[in-house]
């Protein structure tokens, strides 16, 4: 496979990675154009009832989650939103504390931004 494509299914390829598909700890044998500290990308699969429980702390980058299937809340540290059509989204900059909630079966699509450990 060349270094600059790549082509998979995001269930299958971010079981090792928490559900990301790219970012600085993508192994570049799991495809060198998916690790990048630019941005991160996750397929998050989350069963009714699963949670973060415990809240981020100094966040440093801005995040982008995009709802599509369920309904999915996201506390910040200025409020509470629950997405519950699909494409609805929420994005949030540094400095914002969060955790989650799938209030039902949810899919969404997260993009972080930048890349850091």
């Amino acid at each position: 496979m060349s270094d600059n494509w790549h082509s998979g299914n995001a269930a299958d390829e971010s079981s090792d990675y928490r559900g990301w598909l790219v970012g600085h700890f993508i192994a570049p044998e799991n495809g060198a154009v998916r690790q990048t500290s630019n941005l991160e990308i996750k397929w998050g699969i989350h069963p009714a009832g699963e949670q973060r429980k415990e809240w981020t702390e100094g966040e440093e980058r801005s995040t982008l989650v995009i709802l599509v299937s369920g309904t999915f809340r996201v506390d910040l540290s200025v409020g509470s939103i629950t997405l519950n059509r699909q494409g609805d989204y929420l994005t949030w900059g540094p400095g914002i504390e969060h955790s989650w909630q799938a209030e039902a079966d949810s899919v969404v699509i997260t993009v972080r931004w930048p890349s850091i450990p």
